[in-house]
């Protein structure tokens, strides 16, 4: 019998033992065991702290993206040997697509969210303060990695989604991971983290595999680490409840299964668009992956007029579902992951059919292709009709992890708000309407029992990834029994996994040490214009104050006639009684263009390519002819940028400070930060 292989500590080892049969569930076989008998947890721990964590620490967020990005390239090289062993799970071709696919191209998007943050290992959070009349006391937040290990214990379902989209995150914010998925379908992970270590992209300790039982894992944690749990929400409530994780205060973050659900907008008839995109999206969330994920919809809400019409029509959807071997190209459902998931689904079926009765599918038959029904996972997609959603509190507690859901009717739309509150917390909820007050109704009410609400028509049904698939930058979570955590998220996600500290001191203190120019710091005045210098060549703090333009009425006038902006502030004969200003005052895109004029080096050709755009343009005050304008430009911050052909110009982002200001200084005229394109000094070959 192949026994899998964890590993732990830089080393391949096999636990201890005859360890967990393991089974293809299409098939009923054994095809391994796994075991984690033996194994030292504790080390596996100190050596992800000690190892690991130093390694991905001195990256910076961009070596981090890229290692990624690489890592997400190379694994698509092993696609058919990944699809290959996933069929064994009794998923499809297009349930393995999400689970592999999905899962690298969380890598993907994670890559590409280094572009967010600096080119440090660390980054600043947030806006600055200053808390002195002077100027001379402020305070700002930094994000720093966490020194210990991101712990993630992962369900069944989804053996590669579920840890790419998770280590995604922590190997960006620079922690590492152990990554435990459940393990009956562990030998699919087991093939993607062993494609992964033989990469060498991923710095050792970077990440470790548990194929089996957890042990003792969680007696070792500290504050320092972090744990994420995906399964059930009872087992989520144990160990939210471990006492090393309590007494040490350890960061954990919880996505349970919920009873999601979908509401059918009272505007949406049969003749509509909507109607038909409706019953697909019911379908496709009952069926695949055998409605063994999170996110399905367990709960279907329809106004009670339409309750038959509705009925009618799932079930004819339902009915051209083929179930059988993932491996026939006919098939579009396959089995459960096990013999024992398929008996828990029965089981809370029998507990649903208490209150509610099956109007479509059957517990004890079901016709599959290319395989036995007996020895593989199979059940058929299961309808449940529950006509009192209100009396029975059944249909809103019990979950049925399989191809199973149940339809209940609604009056008006408050009702619907509140049966959709009455699962006390989902990861989704969609509502198919294509009434934007109904939508916006829905929307706002029900949200502080959702996670994540899709709101569903013929506009955007074409590109929509649907109810059941959270997405890399949006969060995936919810509260109450979705588990009161978030996953991914974008940047949200990866401060998930980096400690958030307060720091205060001068504006040049501060400067120094985020690198990034803190308005009312000292800048360093070069005889070179900052625009002289190469990428590589510029500091943060690189500042020029430029000479002094005087800015006349007919200046104004003719800004206006360029421009064809003739506000009447900017016409001088306008009689200025009861309004803002005193006379005629500037254009402030006149003062911004001037202020360009006065800090752009000359007429030779400079290591700036381009301009890339203005951020936070603010005009502070009324500029009237006769006054003296200057500019204090200062290099602020850096960033890189890959080439994306190898015939690219090399260079970088280079976000500028720019203070205009008049003869009184105080307050100022305008700020801003500029972006340009900078080149990089040529290497010589």
């Amino acid at each position: 019998m192949n026994k899998l292989e964890n590993y732990v500590s830089g080393k391949w080892i096999t636990g201890e033992g005859d360890g967990q049969l393991l089974y293809n569930a299409v098939t009923g076989k054994s095809i391994a065991a796994a075991s984690t008998k033996g194994i030292d947890f504790n080390a596996a721990l100190e050596f992800g702290r000690s190892v690991g964590n130093p390694a991905l620490r001195k990256m910076t967020f961009h070596e981090r993206g890229r290692m990624l990005k690489a890592l997400a390239f190379h694994l698509r090289n092993h696609l058919e040997k990944f699809y290959t062993i996933s069929y064994q799970t009794g998923a499809t071709k297009a349930d393995s697509w999400i689970d592999i696919e999905g899962g690298i191209g969380n890598l993907f998007a994670n890559a590409s969210l280094r572009r967010k943050f600096p080119d440090e290992s660390f980054c600043v959070d947030g806006e600055a303060h200053s808390f002195g009349k002077n100027n001379t006391f402020m305070g700002t937040h930094i994000l720093t990695p966490k020194e210990g290990v991101a712990i993630h214990i992962n369900a069944y379902n989804f053996p590669v989604w579920g840890m790419l989209e998770k280590i995604a995150v922590n190997l960006l914010a620079g922690m590492p991971a152990i990554v435990k998925p459940a393990t009956i379908t562990s030998y699919l992970t087991e093939a993607v983290v062993k494609e992964i270590i033989a990469a060498n992209i991923l710095p050792k300790g970077a990440l470790q595999l548990i194929c089996g039982s957890a042990g003792d894992l969680l007696n070792y944690v500290t504050a320092q680490d972090v744990v994420t749990f995906t399964g059930s929400a009872s087992t989520g409530l144990l160990l939210k409840s471990h006492p090393k994780i309590l007494s040490e205060s350890v960061p954990f973050t919880m996505e349970a299964d919920s009873l999601n659900c979908i509401v059918l907008g009272d505007d949406v008839s049969p003749e509509k668009p909507e109607w038909d995109i409706f019953i697909k999206e019911v379908r496709k969330e009952m069926t695949i992956k055998a409605g063994q994920k999170c996110t399905a919809i367990r709960r279907i809400f329809v106004p009670e007029n339409k309750m038959e019409d509705v009925w009618k029509a799932i079930s004819t959807s339902l009915s051209q579902t083929t179930i059988g071997n993932p491996l026939n190209e006919k098939v579009r459902m396959g089995s459960l992951a096990g013999q024992e998931q398929r008996d828990e689904v029965k089981l809370n079926v029998q507990k649903l059919l208490a209150s509610s009765q099956l109007i479509y599918g059957s517990l004890d038959s079901v016709s599959v292709i290319d395989a036995d029904a007996r020895q593989g996972a199979f059940i058929s997609p299961l309808l449940l009709l529950n006509e009192k959603p209100f009396a029975c509190n059944d249909v809103h507690d019990i979950e049925a992890f399989g191809p199973v859901s149940t339809m209940m009717p609604y009056k008006n739309l408050e009702e619907a708000i509140e049966l959709s509150k009455k699962g006390k917390g989902s990861l989704c909820s969609s509502i198919v309407t294509a009434n934007t007050k109904i939508a916006k109704e829905y929307v706002i009410s029900a949200a502080t029992y959702h996670g994540r609400i899709l709101v569903l028509n013929s506009d955007c049904a074409k590109e929509s990834t649907g109810h059941g698939s959270p997405l890399p930058l949006l969060v995936h979570g919810g509260p109450g029994r979705a588990g009161g955590g978030e996953e991914m998220g974008g940047v949200r996600g990866i401060k998930h996994y980096m400690q958030r500290t307060a720091v205060q001191g001068s504006p040049t203190m501060i400067s120094a040490i985020t690198n990034v120019f803190q308005p009312n710091a000292t800048g360093k005045i070069s005889k070179k214009h900052p625009f002289s210098k190469y990428f590589e060549e510029l500091e943060i703090g690189d500042q020029i104050v430029t000479e002094k333009r005087i800015i006349t009425s007919e200046d104004i006038d003719r800004f206006a006639d360029l421009s064809g902006d003739h506000f009447y502030a900017h016409i001088k004969t306008t009689d200025f009684t009861g309004t803002m200003f005193e006379q005629q005052v500037a254009h402030g895109y006149f003062i911004m263009s001037m202020a360009a004029g006065l800090f752009v080096e000359g007429y030779e050709k400079t290591p700036v390519l381009l301009n890339y755009g203005i951020d936070e343009l603010r005009f502070t005050k009324p500029v009237y002819p006769g006054a003296s304008i200057y500019v204090r430009f200062t290099c602020k911050e850096k960033l890189p940028s890959d080439k994306k052909e190898e015939a690219d110009i090399d260079k970088g982002i280079v976000k500028w400070l720019v203070e205009m200001m008049d003869d009184t200084n105080e307050p100022i005229v305008g700020i801003a930060t500029i972006l340009t394109m900078v080149q990089r000094r040529a290497l010589s070959k």
